[in-house]
């Protein structure tokens, strides 16, 4: 296990960590959290023996495999599914041996090479790293381009690819979900709950670190505190913590008030979406978490628009997309004020250039495209941030905006995003990716939008920024387009889903959770060759159909008999998973009921939390497993049916 024994770590003049004491235990899955700049990338660099202990020890065991993701990638015009397999340097030293023992006709050497290969899996290697690349969202023709082709972000894709092929004891991931979107974040999440190593995982994605993690190491005023469970299960433990400091009381007395004024709002929707149920619930566990946000930086809110014209935009059978390739069509859509949106869709679908068509950047190839006299965008992407002058200073860029502004008005206003003092009259260029997103957003915030459009605002932003980010537009009074591939931001401030698939934009009905069966139940399964190896029973029959145009009621009732024979197997295969549903799904009824005794959060009774929490979380895994495969073989059920009653009727 990792003992960390009365160790201090400073980098230069500042204090990082102070007498810390923790020990994380073999397979144990822990998210470190804490604000930017705390500390937590370097105590993944002391892990892997980069850096030392100021004083006291960091014991980790020595016969441990330690993988982390690398953060440069060489230009190099190595293929993307080589350089990815290039990652497991085991393989390639024992790959560069076998080459030699060859070649000196070493038969001994060989065979002894070829038997560690196999036991590290090398004859498998093409395949696992495929399948890694594509729930990342590389498409198999991506496998065989260049590494230098690829974009930045892309880039990095490759570099986590390359750490989830490793064999790991211990795994190092620093904010993994920064340069995903919403379905490789939903495929990681899954990844890691298969993963049987230790896992340390640094992230501000709430959701994801719920759904990743049983433990957490939260850094509080250069103290490690350890929280047993996932993040929910922290949030409670800390709320109760500081519900006792009273002096905090009057201000999250305030923020509650805040809270339920919304709660109040979107209960009157309640019977008009699932989501609406869902943010309800979402806002309603909120309440325990603001004691934890009490002592926050980072304070804004969106200004009342100077117009709300209605619509905003109209579109009707708008066909969008670059030159003569075309993306989307028959795209229609009103947005009016107090629309609030999200984009859900896969990898390339189309989020990105509906975002592009609403901001202005790209103009409609067909149909009626109409904005409103009195349309303000306010526009948050990614490349903005490399649009920032960057000798300019944050004051310097509010200006700009509005010079009748004074002084103290605009540190004032950036106050709000973090940036006080001298923080305000610094150069762009030494800033650090949050806070570049910070002053992009502190810039589209000032403009008082009516159209609000972000895609992946909370890139690079920690969960402090994103709470305040999240409050805000709560509040906001215009129309909002959001892709975020954090679902406690969507879940929070969006009313409606539209699906972004097959060249539609859709409205979507359901949430996050409809969203995620979608999304495996439309992708290819693992299962498939067995699939495959299903339909090839019911193919010849089929054929046989075509061939008989006079076929007699007994040879259909024969050959129906044999296609349900046939399908026997998906079938007990989905009354194996429905079955596993039901022992999950009731086996954490009576632990979620357990864990309302407030009793069992008391120190004497952490053994038993850890426990509970941990059962709570592998049955949570078992139902998801569940779901995904009664998905896959309800899907391989429809799809033999709708195919054989096809040849049936084409043959009859």
């Amino acid at each position: 296990m990792i003992q960390l024994q009365n160790m201090s770590l400073q980098r230069g003049v500042k204090e990082l960590i102070t007498q810390a004491n923790i020990e994380i235990f073999p397979g144990h899955k822990v998210a470190v959290i804490g604000k930017n700049g705390c500390g937590k990338s370097t105590l993944f660099a002391l892990l892997r023996n980069e850096i030392q202990a100021d004083t006291g020890d960091c014991l980790v065991p020595k016969a441990w495999r330690i993988v982390s993701v690398a953060q440069e990638t060489p230009g190099t015009d190595r293929l993307a599914i080589d350089y990815v397999i290039d990652g497991d340097k085991q393989l390639r030293k024992l790959e560069a041996d076998l080459a030699k023992a060859e070649h000196a006709h070493d038969g001994e050497k060989m065979g002894s090479l070829h038997d560690q290969l196999a036991q590290i899996g090398a004859y498998d290697v093409s395949a696992r790293a495929a399948t890694i690349l594509s729930g990342l969202g590389f498409s198999n023709e991506q496998l065989r381009l260049p590494v230098s082709s690829f974009s930045g972000g892309w880039r990095m894709r490759l570099n986590l690819a390359q750490a989830l092929l490793c064999d790991s004891d211990l795994l190092l991931l620093d904010e993994p979900t920064n340069h995903l979107d919403l379905d490789a974040v939903i495929w990681l999440e899954s990844w890691i709950q298969r993963y049987k190593g230790t896992l340390l995982l640094i992230s501000h994605d709430k959701s994801f670190i719920d759904a990743c993690v049983n433990n957490i190491v939260s850094f509080e005023r250069q103290n490690l505190v350890y929280y047993s469970g996932n993040y929910s299960s922290y949030e409670k433990q800390r709320a109760e913590r500081l519900r006792l400091q009273a002096s905090e009381f009057e201000k999250q007395e305030k923020k509650k008030a805040h809270l339920n004024s919304f709660i109040t709002r979107f209960k009157a929707k309640a019977s008009k979406a699932k989501q609406a149920q869902s943010r309800i619930k979402q806002l309603e566990r909120m309440q325990d978490v603001l004691p934890v946000l009490q002592d926050s930086e980072f304070q804004f809110s969106f200004k009342t628009p100077d117009k709300l014209p209605n619509p905003l935009v109209r579109m009707e059978a708008v066909q969008v997309g670059y030159s003569e390739k075309k993306i989307l069509e028959k795209v229609k859509m009103n947005l009016v004020p107090g629309s609030r949106l999200g984009l859900l869709g896969k990898n390339g679908a189309g989020k990105s250039t509906f975002i592009k068509l609403l901001a202005g950047e790209l103009l409609p190839l067909t149909g009626e495209y109409e904005t409103s006299a009195g349309l303000t965008i306010g526009y948050f992407a990614q490349h903005q941030v490399e649009l920032l002058h960057l000798q300019s200073s944050a004051y310097d860029h509010v200006f700009r905006l509005d010079k009748s502004q004074s002084e103290q008005q605009i540190r004032d206003y950036l106050g709000g995003f973090g940036f006080h003092g001298d923080e305000a009259l610094k150069a762009v260029a030494p800033m650090s990716g949050g806070e570049k997103a910070r002053l992009v957003l502190a810039l589209v915030v000032f403009q008082k939008p009516n159209l609000l459009l972000l895609d992946e605002p909370t890139n690079h932003l920690d969960m402090e920024m994103r709470q305040a980010l999240t409050f805000a537009l709560q509040a906001f009074e215009g129309a909002m387009v959001l892709v975020s591939h954090d679902r406690y931001l969507l879940s929070s401030v969006c009313d409606d889903f539209y699906l972004v698939d097959a060249g539609e934009v859709s409205p979507f009905n359901g949430d996050l959770d409809d969203y995620r069966k979608w999304l495996f139940s439309s992708q290819p399964s693992n299962s498939a060759q067995a699939s495959n190896d299903n339909n090839s029973l019911i193919q010849p029959s089929a054929k046989a159909i075509k061939q008989h145009s006079d076929i007699d009621k007994k040879a259909r009732k024969r050959l129906e008999a044999e296609f349900r024979k046939s399908m026997k197997p998906i079938k007990d295969e989905i009354s194996k998973q429905e079955k596993r549903m039901d022992v999950a799904s009731a086996a954490l009824a009576k632990l979620e009921e357990a864990l309302l005794d407030t009793s069992l959060y008391s120190a004497e009774k952490k053994a038993e939390l850890t426990q509970v929490l941990s059962e709570q979380a592998q049955h949570k895994s078992n139902l998801e497993e569940a779901e995904m495969l009664w998905l896959d073989a309800q899907e391989q059920l429809e799809q033999a049916h709708i195919k054989f009653e096809g040849e049936l009727e084409g043959g009859v």
